[in-house]
């Protein structure tokens, strides 16, 4: 079995590279990613010595490298990573967001159409959904609920849903979707909310938190979102949508207090700043359907996963601290500027 994983040089792609090449050690890993402010390659340096691992530094709107790809591989599936992801930036500059999201998709599908295809997989966001009310703990997404997108970032991950489901309709194209809650783990990009509160407050430094903090999201492990993903690709059906939810709601202020006490850091560290524009209060996911179809459960209970999470970037300043300096970004020169 040989898998394009694009954007596989980031936070979650990355921690799916390991995941497959863990559990399938007889399949084909090829990482496709354009190395953007947010891929880091010495992420991966543990597997690129991988025989079954092969890393291609390329554009997913780069329609020309895409189907050379694809020729030299001939991939079994595709699972699609690659996405401008970061809200903030999505408000600064709509523009780079719609042309990854959306085009880089169709890019992609386009290749998948051309030479053949067992799955193509959209790895999508429970922001689509918009946010739920903060005094209706009730209330959840499903696959049913509808699309109510509230920023850049999210209108171009739901345009690509449609997009993806569209091609399922009208060329056949065996796809799936995925649309997870917020995932935190090894290798989150430290301008995300855990890993920048953690390495600020290592390094004593504000904590800036949007509004009053009470903004509700339902946080996921990411191991535990790669093991819904293979279970999806292998055994999911054609055409459908997945949620993929944690059942771990925590309030911002709740989780920033949290890393506070863990790493005995004074709460005097929190700055509260002013609110992101059109900011959304509250993210929940029922998973019945993944539940229901394929098994999956998540396995990492919050307060677990985040000493694991707080732990491991304790034991690996020098991967978050070479990214704060911006010195990541000349590993991929070191790595092949020679070769």
């Amino acid at each position: 079995m040989k898998i394009i994983v694009t954007g596989g040089a980031g936070f979650i792609g990355s921690n799916f590279v390991f995941y497959m090449l863990k559990k399938h050690p007889d399949y084909r890993i090829i990482c496709l990613d354009k190395l953007t402010y947010a891929g880091n390659l010495s992420t991966l340096k543990g597997v690129l010595d991988n025989e079954n691992f092969r890393f291609v530094k390329a554009d997913i709107c780069d329609r020309n490298a895409v189907y050379n790809l694809f020729e030299e591989e001939k991939p079994d599936m595709v699972v699609n990573f690659a996405a401008e992801s970061h809200v903030d930036r999505s408000i600064e500059n709509p523009e780079v967001f719609l042309q990854t999201n959306i085009l880089g998709t169709a890019v992609l599908m386009d290749a998948c159409r051309k030479y053949g295809i067992k799955r193509y997989h959209q790895v999508s966001t429970d922001e689509v959904y918009g946010d739920l009310p903060l005094d209706r703990p009730d209330l959840f997404f499903t696959e049913n609920t509808p699309i109510h997108t509230s920023s850049p970032y999210s209108s171009s991950k739901a345009g690509a849903d449609l997009l993806v489901l569209a091609y399922h309709r009208t060329y056949g194209l065996p796809v799936s979707i995925s649309r997870c809650s917020n995932n935190y783990g090894p290798y989150h990009f430290p301008e995300k909310l855990i890993p920048l509160m953690i390495a600020n407050a290592l390094n004593d430094k504000p904590l800036p938190v949007y509004g009053k903090g009470e903004n509700v999201r339902d946080w996921l492990y990411v191991e535990d979102h790669c093991k819904a993903i293979d279970l999806i690709i292998h055994n999911g059906r054609v055409g459908e949508v997945y949620n993929i939810g944690g059942h771990n709601e925590m309030t911002n202020i709740d989780i920033v207090k949290l890393i506070c006490k863990h790493l005995g850091k004074p709460e005097s560290l929190i700055t509260y700043v002013a609110d992101r524009k059109g900011h959304d209060m509250r993210y929940a996911i029922d998973p019945t359907k993944i539940h229901n179809e394929l098994g999956w459960l998540p396995e990492t209970m919050f307060k677990d996963g985040i000493k694991k999470t707080i732990d491991w970037y304790l034991n690996n300043r020098e991967w978050w601290e070479t990214i704060i300096s911006g010195e990541y970004q000349n590993y991929y020169e070191k790595m092949y500027g020679n070769r």
